[in-house]
């Protein structure tokens, strides 16, 4: 098994970007920590257009980290934004 890598876009009306900007910290934050996680960057490129970077050691940590943050303050502020994401594994 290869590292996970995650790469897109999560994009919100402009009137929910302010639920992302406040939520994102904490997110960033808890992904940073999981075991297996090598990297995770979220970034505000345009108004409401937040492009994802996410690198996993394996599959294993990735799943835990999808499994965490659909329970997460995350997912629930920004579960029904559209997401425009690639997986691939290295």
């Amino acid at each position: 098994m290869g590292v996970i890598r995650l790469t897109g876009t999560l994009t919100c009306a402009r009137d929910d970007a302010h639920a992302v900007r406040a939520a994102l910290p904490d997110h960033i934050r808890l992904s940073r920590a999981e075991p297996g996680c090598l990297s995770f960057d979220v970034t505000e490129t345009a108004p409401g257009v937040f492009t994802v970077a996410e690198r996993f050691a394996d599959r294993a940590a990735f799943d835990a980290h999808q499994t965490r943050t659909r329970a997460s303050a995350w997912w629930q502020a920004t579960g029904h934004m559209a997401r425009d994401f690639t997986l691939t594994e290295e």
